[in-house]
């Protein structure tokens, strides 16, 4: 290079219209680029700077010059380090192929959300605020594309609009959703309603497809501004209505990792059906101690066991996991795949899982009377419930039982003699166990950790798969009881891990926001409630409200309230602690066989054990990172596949009881209606404002109410109410109600709706929460 340029200073015109940065100065990264390669050149800081410093964007002969690169080696290595920097968003390249920085050329680069209604959003790569795009906008792009977009002003709404300048990246491969035919003419409806564009099938590309089945497409032509886009049929997934197609649809429109490689199955081919001798060895042997699992009734995995003695005044508790990383090493097509997957998915009657069943269903399953390797962290607790010291090692184990959390429950609390008598040797450890958790609870009330008991619920089914009622799954002492020994074994690895100072990964949760926080509080007040605190509420002043929702009827709408203004949480491999827990440090360490973050933890752990150095780990701390947004987006994926699911199961259980009253609990209020759940059937639905009486209805956002100008007619959140269930749409999952007294305002078809004969269509923003 013969002339060197400092990216600072004031700029000046040189020949051939570039403006350099000042004074002379060498690249101060230049020695790190030697070292990597035979021929460096400008480092990706140094021509950053040298952008930043500069007016306009710059062609690549123009920056070859200004950095004095004149062979075409050179030439063709800053092309290359362009190109890359580039893909990795730290420059644009516009259509004239000249290059600059986002922030100087006013474009956003990110992700795009659609929305069902046709609009969407560009999410940024750099974290900033969202961008709105148009109908417009979205007709060339699918949910999930990436792209470049200009700002070009704000909404009415007081939102940040953009204009796609460039699609960067088309990230739809394929699409499930129901195939149509009119006309001669064939389109797919995407099941995935983020993705509201159909797509063309041309004839002779639907395969063996019947007009309303559901179908794989594969995107042959990406959409335009000026065309849809085109697909063809490649799997016929079967009749619309047909046993498990939730599932089918849940797997493919979230694009989850359901089926096992060649390279897995090959690997696994050789796993032997029990534990070898030789890998017992150098293990603390654990077979006698009388260990159990406790877990569900139809629960086909089980990774943890636990058993606890009296220690002096406290505790001995020692919670024993399955060793999976002694199966699955790391970089192996296992290991990958388990990547990829995250985490195991759980559909009603069906899982998706992590491993496959050789591991999740036998090797590392801690079933009785057969040995196990584990993991187990020893641990020993004070009468006040605090975690006095821990140690974790490698052990071979032999669980004496599989307990349910019912069974448990009946043999403390309920006083079962005929299950206590079966269990009579395990009896003692068990009411140790029940003692240690007491302890622990008390402890965790001290230090303010919330407890939401959300009510969950379970589908029953019978014959073919139809379903036969919706019933609420019931939380005992057993089940709170596994959870604090987790609980404390987490604990106890995040501290382990944060004290070595090895890269991991930690299970975080931040603080709520200052608006959140606000609303939150403008809604308590109208319930007659206040959260404590001040300006930044601890989780304490949470447990405290929680506390005095005790005995009121709408204790669990008021705590959807709280949940809502919480913020969710992740991973991330920079510890900030957990909020709603009340922890500094947390982690996830005890289901390795359904959560990837659990295994890398049991590898940090073992790489400790064996006297490894933090510094020698095999995962950096930037690969930390990329994992846990990785493993974040997997566990987001997977909650809104099994959402989906479960919601078209609902769909299908109330599509024979249209024209039925039932009634129910307003659960929401939003400025186009009332979402209302049905008493004892657990199906939430959508009051349409254009349904209620004839009036026109004000929203107060503050106050969670519709209030009608003429009438002064109120609902609120928490009202009772009696509705009609007027229209099922599987298509959609949304379930219309009116109330009971009231009539159905009439609504037009939109052209889509009336086609398909999915009945009339709502108005904009009528739909159902999911």
């Amino acid at each position: 290079m013969n002339k060197k340029k400092a990216p600072a200073g004031k700029a000046r015109k040189r020949k051939g219209g570039v403006r350099e940065a000042g004074s002379a100065k060498a690249d101060p990264w230049a020695e790190r680029e030697a070292r990597k390669y035979e021929r460096p050149i400008k480092s990706r800081e140094y021509i950053m700077e040298y952008l930043a410093a500069i007016d306009r964007l710059l062609s690549l002969d123009e920056l070859a010059e200004a950095l004095g690169i004149e062979d075409e080696a050179g030439r063709e290595a800053l092309s290359r380090r362009l190109g890359a920097m580039v893909r990795d968003g730290q420059l644009v390249r516009n259509r004239r192929g000249a290059y600059g920085l986002p922030g100087k050329m006013d474009l956003v680069r990110g992700r795009v959300v659609g929305h069902p209604d046709g609009f969407g959003f560009l999410v940024p790569d750099d974290g900033g605020q969202d961008l709105y795009l148009s109908p417009r906008e979205m007709r060339q792009v699918l949910h999930g594309d990436r792209v470049l977009a200009r700002v070009v002003g704000v909404d009415r709404r007081g939102r940040r609009e953009g204009a796609i300048v460039e699609v960067l990246e088309s990230n739809t491969r394929e699409l499930v959703g129901r195939y149509f035919e009119e006309g001669g003419v064939g389109f797919v409806t995407p099941s995935n309603k983020n993705v509201s564009q159909d797509i063309v099938i041309p004839p002779g590309e639907a395969g063996k497809a019947r007009s309303g089945q559901i179908v794989v497409v594969e995107i042959v032509q990406q959409p335009s501004r000026h065309a849809r886009p085109v697909g063809r049929v490649v799997e016929v997934l079967g009749d619309h209505m047909a046993p498990g197609m939730e599932v089918e649809i849940a797997i493919r429109s979230h694009d989850l990792p359901h089926q096992w490689p060649a390279a897995v199955q090959d690997q696994i081919k050789d796993f032997p059906t029990e534990v070898a001798e030789a890998d017992k060895a150098g293990r603390e042997d654990l077979r006698e101690l009388p260990l159990v699992t406790i877990d569900g009734e139809d629960a086909k995995d089980f990774d943890d066991a636990v058993y606890c003695e009296r220690h002096g005044r406290g505790w001995r508790l020692i919670v024993a996991i399955a060793d999976v990383s002694a199966y699955v090493a790391p970089g192996s097509a296992l290991d990958e795949e388990a990547v990829q997957r995250g985490n195991s998915v759980y559909f009603p009657q069906q899982v998706i899982p992590m491993l496959p069943e050789i591991l999740s269903n036998h090797l590392c399953s801690l079933r009785p009377e057969v040995d196990r390797l584990c993991l187990a962290c020893e641990l020993f607790i004070t009468p006040a419930g605090r975690i006095r010291e821990f140690r974790f090692f490698d052990g071979v184990m032999r669980s004496h039982a599989r307990l349910t959390y019912d069974q448990v429950a009946a043999m403390l609390l309920e006083g079962d003699e005929e299950l206590a008598a079966r269990h009579e040797a395990l009896l003692p450890h068990l009411r140790e166990l029940y003692r240690l958790y007491q302890a622990l609870r008390r402890a965790r009330e001290k230090r303010g950790a919330i407890d939401f008991d959300r009510m969950e619920t379970r589908i029953v089914f019978g014959e073919r798969r139809k379903i036969e009622r919706i019933v609420p799954l019931e939380r005992n002492d057993a089940h709170r009881m596994i959870e604090e020994f987790m609980i404390s074994a987490n604990i106890a690895a995040a501290r382990f891990l944060e004290d070595s100072e090895i890269p991991s990964l930690f299970r975080i949760h931040p603080e709520p926001g200052v608006d959140k926080i606000n609303e939150l509080r403008a809604f308590l007040a109208e319930m007659g409630l206040s959260l404590g605190g001040g300006d930044k509420p601890t989780a304490k002043d949470f447990a405290a409200l929680l506390a005095s929702l005790r005995d009121r009827p709408d204790r669990h709408l008021v705590e959807t309230v709280m949940l809502r203004s919480l913020s969710q949480a992740m991973y991330s491999a920079e510890n900030i602690g957990h909020f709603g827990l009340a922890l500094e440090s947390y982690t996830h360490f005890t289901s390795p066989i359904r959560r990837y973050p659990d295994l890398i933890i049991h590898r940090a752990i073992r790489h400790l054990l064996k006297g490894g150095r933090p510094r020698n780990f095999l995962y950096s701390h930037s690969d930390m990172e990329r994992l846990g947004d990785h493993c974040s987006m997997t566990e987001r994926r997977a909650d809104e596949a099994t959402r989906d699911a479960v919601s078209w199961l609902k769909c299908e259980y109330m599509m024979d009881k249209v024209g039925q009253v039932f009634d129910g609990i307003v659960t929401a209020v939003t400025s186009f209606g009332l979402f209302v759940e049905l008493e004892e059937v657990y199906v939430e639905g959508l009051v349409h404002v254009t349904a209620l009486e004839n009036d026109y209805y004000h929203y107060d956002p503050v106050k969670h109410m519709l209030y009608g100008e003429r009438s002064g007619r109120t609902y609120r959140l928490a009202d009772p109410i009696r509705v009609r269930v007027t229209r099922v749409d599987l298509d959609e999952r949304k379930i219309d109600f009116v109330p009971a007294d009231g009539k159905p305002a009439a609504r037009g078809k939109t052209a889509r709706g009336a086609r398909r004969g999915r009945g009339p269509a709502r108005k904009k923003g009528a739909r159902s929460r999911r």
